[in-house]
């Protein structure tokens, strides 16, 4: 698809001089609405302004690009602006923005506009070409100097032909850029790189590590004929390969911004030679990079969190199962007592015993990459033999990536030639042996001891205590649906199970499941406070919050978050509160209604969940006005 099937005439504004960068994003989505590519504009402009929220798309160097995709809109398309004087956009190297591009894109295009995005994103780092266009004095222009550019036919006015210096005998300089979305700052850094590069007469390759996985992937041999590389990434990326090359590390802005000072540095041989830290796992560049304590320690929990639910959910499901499908023998043990409870019980348990060392052996490997997984799996696997339980397998986790990265700095000067015994000897063995001493001997005894006491605490507490429980963590589930604060009650509900406490776990799944469906009860019957998009969105809250899926309630909170949060939170709140005070229990953790089966008190615990999602609607009725026809 070429840029100019997306961009009508009507949608072209040259000469614009809005007030601000709200009245530049009004003016772009009038343009969109112009080229008939809306259905609902004011929904359209709410979903690219909470886009722009998330972060700029003032890309620097003069260029914005706001973009959404929208249940407001019908068809894919463009909307193009030029301001010569320039205009304050946020941009990330703080400059006016003097040219603008808005992207629109339907719910159910598959990733459309991120693919128109990549491509106008290469073309317009052309400054010349940029300049072209800011100086076009017809709509016709505009558009003929676009078709040009993706013909291969643009020529700069006044330009001359570039000197061709002498073809090297390899490639000189070797880059790789990287953002965490993959989209535009990927491309634009390697399209700034290649083009400063080509006009000083440098050979360069860039591999690309975008949303679509690695492009253009840089090969053995060109990386040790190199003279230097210029990683230009805020994620992680492969960076053992360019051990005991020059390397520059640096953010993907500068990829943008500073193309000329990083090829400087590259070619001076001043770059600093990177040393690889001795693991043959992939490294991150950026992955810590400015980033405070706390947020790396959530990143390490979060990668342990994300590899242990399939088999906390898989194997809770099962358990659950049984237990509908087991007869009562109070002599006999729990899922024994019938062929099919024993089978789903035998399976569900196997699989839920992996979730305490898969746990720790992924938080460990976040921390160490792949030496600690080893290492922190036999510390997770000791929380549950000992009684230490999940914060014994947390601090399992945390444990082992310490060891194993104090044990590559133990190694370090031992003789290259024993390089591979490391990690198949030296860091399984030490790693495992300090693991268990301290997982016996110093993690054990208090922490169970805090496990045990937790346990009986929650099974003894005093009902009115118990309901304040039931408050906070479904209050949290719908703080910020999905972000840490939830992700933060859910952990502790599912580490819970573990230690055979199920009440937690019911108030935060019912906590989970009341923002969408309150969301829905809302839509349904105060039609008034919704745009018509919004209203066909709400329908679909209404299975979003029977699957447990809080997410569905985000375009909704991102939206308007200072009427919709708080209506969730009450509303969660309550059914947390409800859940508790019924008495109801829950071994599954997720699934929504599709478990309800399974729950102790399932039928009150419906209730407790349509009085929660009432409770909501009723209060986003109240705090959310008519719009106005």
């Amino acid at each position: 698809m070429r840029i100019t099937d997306l961009l009508k005439s009507e949608s072209i504004l040259l000469g614009a001089q809005p007030a601000d960068k709200n009245a530049a994003i009004r003016q772009l989505t009038d343009l969109m609405e112009k080229g008939g590519n809306l259905t609902d504009k004011e929904q359209y402009m709410k979903d690219v302004l909470a886009r722009e929220a998330s972060g700029t798309t003032g890309l620097g160097d003069g260029i914005a690009t706001p973009h959404a995709k929208s249940a407001g809109v019908k068809a894919a398309g463009l909307s193009a602006m030029t301001v010569p004087a320039g205009m304050d956009f946020e941009s990330m190297d703080g400059l006016p923005s003097r040219l603008f591009f808005q992207i629109a894109a339907p719910d159910s295009a598959n990733d459309e506009h991120m693919a128109i995005l990549s491509k106008l994103a290469t073309m317009i780092m052309d400054a010349d070409f940029k300049e072209a266009l800011i100086a076009a004095k017809s709509k016709d222009e505009f558009l003929k100097l676009i078709d040009d550019k993706e013909d291969g036919k643009f020529v700069a006015a006044g330009a001359e032909p570039v000197a061709t210096a002498p073809k090297a005998d390899h490639i000189q300089v070797l880059a790789v850029t990287a953002c965490p979305t993959g989209i535009a700052h990927t491309f634009m850094a390697a399209e700034s790189l290649e083009q400063h590069a080509k006009k000083r007469g440098i050979s360069i390759k860039v591999e690309t590590n975008g949303s679509g996985g690695a492009k253009n992937v840089l090969t053995v041999e060109e990386i040790a004929a190199a003279d230097a590389i210029i990683v230009a990434a805020d994620k992680n990326v492969a960076m053992a390969r360019f051990d005991g090359k020059p390397t520059i590390i640096t953010k993907v802005a500068d990829g943008i911004n500073k193309a000329d000072e990083l090829l400087d540095k590259a070619m001076s041989g001043k770059a600093p030679v990177y040393h690889a830290t001795g693991s043959d796992e992939a490294e991150g560049a950026a992955d810590t990079a400015g980033e405070s304590l706390g947020r790396q320690a959530y990143k390490h929990l979060m990668n342990g969190v994300s590899h242990m639910l399939p088999f906390v959910v898989g194997g809770g499901v099962l358990i659950a199962l049984a237990f509908l499908f087991d007869a009562p023998e109070p002599a006999a043990s729990f899922g024994s007592n019938t062929p099919f409870a024993k089978f789903f019980m035998s399976v569900g348990g196997a699989a839920f015993g992996f979730m305490l060392p898969v746990l720790a052996g992924f938080i460990s490997m976040s921390i160490a990459d792949r030496p600690g997984l080893a290492v922190g799996f036999v510390g997770g696997a000791l929380a549950g033999t000992t009684g230490s339980g999940f914060l014994g397998a947390l601090l399992a986790g945390f444990l082992g990536g310490w060891i194993v990265n104090l044990l590559k700095k133990a190694f370090a000067n031992i003789p290259a030639s024993l390089d591979g015994v490391k990690p198949v000897l030296l860091y399984p063995f030490f790693g495992i042996l300090i693991m268990g001493f301290i997982s016996m001997y110093i993690i054990a005894p208090p922490v169970s001891a805090i496990n045990t006491w937790l346990t009986d605490t929650l099974a003894n507490m005093d009902p009115s205590a118990r309901i304040l429980m039931g408050i906070v963590v479904a209050g949290m589930m719908a703080i910020d649906m999905g972000g840490p604060i939830n992700k933060a009650a859910y952990v502790t509900g599912t580490g819970l199970l573990a230690s055979g406490e199920y009440h937690v776990m019911a108030a935060v799944m019912a906590g989970g499941m009341v923002p969408p469906l309150a969301i829905a009860l809302c839509t349904t019957f105060f039609k008034n406070r919704f745009t018509e998009s919004e209203q066909k969105a709400g329908v679909v809250n209404y299975v979003m919050g029977m699957s447990f899926i809080t997410e569905g309630a985000i375009p909704f909170a991102a939206g308007d978050p200072i009427r919709v949060i708080p209506s969730c939170v009450i509303g969660s709140a309550v059914a947390g509160a409800l859940t508790m005070a019924f008495d109801c229990t829950l071994r599954a953790p997720h699934g929504g209604i599709f478990v309800v089966p399974t729950i102790g008190n399932p039928v009150m615990y419906l209730v407790a969940i349509l009085i929660g999602a009432v409770v909501g609607c009723a209060v986003l009725s109240v705090l959310k006005k008519p719009l106005n026809k």
